[in-house]
């Protein structure tokens, strides 16, 4: 027998405040952003409204008038759930609840059910379980009275559709042991990156706004299928591949979460493990869609963030993609000219990926260098050492010694600089 479940059926309330009010968003890309998460979180999206303010209420964050009119309208609907675009303090959603009569969710909130739905991996989970309880521990009443009333569906799910618990003392519980095995992963992954270091293998992070096309590229590149759609943050967990280059250089690329506009600090700190790869990298690949409208304003949010993790001055090359999706093809060369170091490309029909290729291969370069060495016949450990440490091009035999081509890192070459030929 199948069940069928229905969804939860949605009021959205997008909050232009005066003096909050983000530099270069328009509300109406406000709206559409919120309604764009809303229907990722799997919600049906019923109305929508749009509220101005000089500055936010403290005990509402909108007026009280507008709450009234938001408990009319959420009546007549049948509204499940108020999902509002900007944070809300515990206070706010508790009083909004009451005025309402259904469930508030608040942006931080509804972000975080998403990171839910997509966490894949344990340590992806943990994270995300985290983040919620800490989001929520502050805003319970009681032993979580007010929550467990409201039911189940957004705002209560944890990672795998666990339910999240609700209890004051088992949520503190919970958050130790989580941080203790978080920190148990933290210190795996530096092994890790550890030994990736003494390989002198470089290290290519994908960073981009959501759904700007990462995976795709991504996928592209290395001939996988990872889940790559149109939903927001499908990538949650950092996925890692190796791909040579075609100057044989070996690297590894790491697929990120998708940023945000204003993406609330507390959330950057909350999933700093999995932003890690983006502060070790030795460059950056920021994935642009150059066909989406706001094109500009996504380009600032995700340097922004990238300020946010001390990333800004880290080597960096645009990707200008989903260039096929362009109305108006001869608009290409100025947005080459507006973003710096970048590359058009079409990640899914394959376009331009070999001019890609050669730009990262141009910009590790400094990481692994071309040199040509001649190794003594009776030195042939150090053949052995090339060929495990570098990628080799080319090798030929003289009477006295053995010729090699190859792409070595740069610490290679300094132990080997006796043997290299010089031009």
């Amino acid at each position: 027998m199948i069940e069928l479940f229905e969804k939860e059926k949605a009021l959205l309330v997008t909050v232009d405040v005066f003096s909050l009010r983000s530099q270069g968003m328009k509300i109406e890309d406000e709206k559409q952003e919120l309604r764009e998460l809303v229907k990722t979180a799997g919600l049906e999206i019923v109305d929508e409204v749009i509220c101005h303010y000089d500055k936010p209420s403290p005990s509402l964050f909108i007026g009280s008038g507008k709450a009234a009119e938001l408990n009319l309208v959420a009546a007549q609907l049948r509204i499940d759930v108020v999902v509002f675009s900007v944070d809300l303090s515990g206070t706010q959603a508790r009083n909004l609840e009451e005025k309402l009569g259904c469930k508030v969710i608040d942006r931080t909130q509804l972000i975080l059910d998403i990171f839910a739905l997509h966490a894949k991996s344990p340590e992806g989970k943990m994270q995300v379980e985290l983040a919620q309880l800490e989001y929520l521990l502050p805003r319970l009443t009681g032993k979580g009275t007010m929550l467990s009333r409201l039911g189940g569906g957004i705002g209560t799910r944890g990672p795998g559709e666990q339910k999240l618990e609700l209890d004051r003392r088992r949520i503190r519980s919970r958050i130790t042991r989580l941080k203790g095995d978080l920190e148990k992963v933290h210190s795996h992954r530096e092994l890790i990156r550890k030994k990736r270091k003494e390989d002198d293998v470089p290290l290519v992070s994908f960073v981009g706004y959501t759904n700007a096309g990462k995976t795709t590229l991504l996928n592209s590149l290395v001939n996988e299928h990872q889940l790559a759609d149109d939903s927001l943050f499908t990538t949650l967990d950092p996925l890692s591949r190796t791909l040579v280059l075609p100057n044989h250089q070996k690297v590894v690329i790491s697929d990120t979460v998708g940023f945000l506009h204003n993406l609330p600090h507390h959330l950057i700190e909350a999933f700093k493990a999995t932003l890690e790869d983006v502060r070790e990298a030795d460059l950056l690949i920021h994935v642009l869609d150059i066909a989406h409208p706001l094109r500009y304003s996504y380009y600032q949010s995700v340097n922004t963030v990238l300020q946010e993790l001390n990333c800004q001055d880290k080597p960096t090359i645009t990707v200008l993609n989903k260039v096929d999706k362009l109305e108006d093809a001869s608009w290409l060369e100025r947005y080459k000219i507006d973003f710096p170091n970048s590359v058009a490309l079409s990640a899914l029909k394959k376009e331009n990926l070999d001019g890609f290729l050669a730009l990262i291969s141009q910009k590790v370069s400094n990481v692994f260098e071309k040199v040509e060495l001649s190794i003594p016949l009776d030195k042939m450990s150090l053949v052995d050492l090339i060929y495990r440490e570098g990628k080799v091009e080319k090798v030929r035999y003289t009477s006295k010694s053995v010729i090699v081509s190859a792409f070595l890192p740069a610490t290679v070459t300094n132990k080997l600089s006796s043997y290299v030929n010089r031009k």
